[in-house]
């Protein structure tokens, strides 16, 4: 029964955001609702681990038992399965994320995925959601009405999961929701092997990122999440294995060649 399972919601942008109440909300008659997210934004942290002190605060959102902690999205999912639940949830669910996961870069930087990747590397299905706003300084003003598709396509793809399990040769599904989208039409893409365009601007004290847009991202071949992000507009469903095994052939040759006298 799909009531029996526990979907686990986690994100990088803090507890507070917009994204995770909506999140919660289109989520609320899959199963039993967790929520465990960090107390304040945690963006491009990856599925870093904190080697301090992490601290707990229950909340309530949006009727749902909630935990915020003082760490990363990593840590929420140790916590959230090790101290909280004390077992596995059913699903891993991250975002809705306010801004775009596509591309290589994203998908090793991002803390939305970063969680994703950590619960599937413990045997758990899980889907990244992201939202792609143009431009990251429209971050505070996102509505839940203007993220009705992406609770939409969430729900949709949670539902399924949970009644079929993940896709064969799957382990994470990252799914990428272009800006004030009209109408629901998808593409299965995958990961852009991009580069980041010059992200850091020049500041009295050095260097930082003062904005986020959809034009750093350079240009990548149809067929993929930047592709349809960027130039198709239509929601993009990348999946993602945890594959990051080299040719070890190619390297025993080096080792032949470079340490042939200890063999």
């Amino acid at each position: 029964m799909i009531l029996m399972n526990t979907i686990l919601i986690v994100n990088d942008d803090g507890i507070n955001s917009i994204g995770l109440l909506a999140l919660s909300q289109a989520l609320r008659e899959l199963g039993e609702i967790v929520i465990v997210a960090p107390e304040y934004e945690r963006s491009g942290i990856g599925k870093a681990l904190s080697i301090g002190l992490i601290r707990t605060s229950s909340i309530e959102i949006n009727g749902f038992k909630a935990y915020s902690i003082n760490g990363t999205p990593a840590d929420a999912y140790f916590i959230a399965t090790n101290k909280i639940l004390k077992r596995k949830p059913s699903i891993v669910v991250a975002g809705i994320n306010l801004g775009p996961n596509i591309g290589l870069e994203d998908i090793l930087n991002s803390g939305t995925i970063g969680v994703a990747l950590e619960a599937a590397i413990h045997g758990v299905p899980a889907i990244a959601i992201s939202y792609c706003i143009r431009d990251i300084r429209r971050k505070n003003h996102v509505s839940i009405d203007e993220l009705r598709v992406a609770m939409d396509v969430s729900r949709r793809i949670v539902r399924y999961i949970l009644e079929n399990g993940m896709p064969n040769g799957v382990q994470v599904l990252s799914i990428n929701i272009p800006e004030k989208l009209d109408n629901i039409k998808v593409k299965v893409t995958r990961i852009a092997h991009v580069s980041y365009c010059d992200i850091h601007c020049e500041t009295n004290n050095g260097y930082r990122i003062v904005s986020w847009l959809i034009d750093n991202y350079k240009d990548a071949e149809p067929g993929t999440d930047v592709y349809a992000i960027k130039y198709e507009n239509v929601i993009s469903i990348t999946p993602i294995r945890l594959n990051l095994d080299g040719d070890c052939r190619s390297v025993e040759l080096l080792v032949k060649d470079l340490f042939s006298l200890s063999t």
